[in-house]
Order: structure tokens, then sequence, then C-alpha cells
């Protein structure tokens, strides 16, 4: 691994430097959490990540998938330029909810105004309902996902102009 020094903690060696490393790659990847596992040495490096969002959004139930038809599997994604300076990517693997509940109005919707800070969308990841915020005030160009949809980390989600 790397020459820094080892801490022991009861019976395991716990290596420093290892989890500095994994600490300087939650910071440069927005990660939460990390965790690897070598044999049977399993190290976990998590950060807590507070989100500007209203109470009633964080405990809100997971809504269900809409019962309306599924999309045709052939259709393509909505295409977004990757290096758009307004775009908002998924910071975690999940699936996408546009409305605080099922039911409820979307947050958002191409042609809405939007306020630096306010909850674009909510993606649900391990049960969390993590609000995606809007990173500067401006115009939704584009919604580039769907309700109820799974979406992949780094994955486009929103354009704000």
């Amino acid at each position: 691994m790397t020459d820094t020094p080892e801490v022991s903690n009861g019976a395991m060696q716990v290596d420093v430097g290892l989890v500095g490393q994994l600490a300087e790659l939650l910071d440069a990847t927005r990660l939460t959490e990390i965790e690897v596992q070598d044999g049977d040495r399993r190290i976990r490096v998590a950060r807590a990540v507070t989100m500007a969002a209203a109470p009633a959004v964080q405990m809100a139930a997971a809504p269900a998938p809409a019962a309306a038809a599924p999309a045709p599997a052939a259709a393509p994604a909505l295409a977004a330029p990757a290096d758009h300076p307004g775009l908002v990517k998924s910071p975690m693997v999940g699936t996408v909810y546009l409305a605080a509940e099922p039911g409820a109005a979307p947050f958002i919707s191409a042609g809405k105004q939007v306020a630096a800070g306010e909850t674009l969308l909510i993606v649900e990841a391990m049960k969390v309902m993590n609000p995606i915020i809007a990173p500067k005030a401006g115009k939704v160009s584009q919604v580039l996902v769907e309700n109820g949809q799974p979406v992949e980390f780094d994955q486009p989600l929103v354009i704000v102009e």
C-alpha cells in the first residue's frame, strides 16, 4: 500500500495514508461515502452532507413508480452537452423523483425560473431522499430525466441557464 505509519486500533491495523487517499477521493468525486475491502480488512470513509431542503422533503415516503405505461425501450435519452455550464449532474446512483410525493406538482419544468439553492428534483438512494438543488438562479431549459427513472453517478439531470 503506502509507506505511511499504521495505527493500531484493537486487532486491526489502520493505514492512515489509505484513509487520507480515500478522503481525497470523496472530495474529488463529490461522493458521500466510499468503502474498500482487502481480504478481511474493510475501510469505510464517509462524510456528513448538509443540504438546504424543507424537512418535509427529507421525511417524505418513497414515491411509488407511476402506474402509466412504461416508456418504450427504444426511446432515446434526451441529449445534453456534457460541457454546458448550467448542467446539473447526479451526485449519486439512485432513482429520480420530480415531485416531493406521488400526485404532487413537480418541483420544476422546462421554462421555470429557479433560485439558487431551490430543489430541482430528488434522487432516492438506499431509502434516503436526497434533494438536488439549483447551483445558480436561472431558467430551466431542459429536464433530462423522467419521474421514477434510475440514474447513474454523474448522469445529466437538468440544465439551468
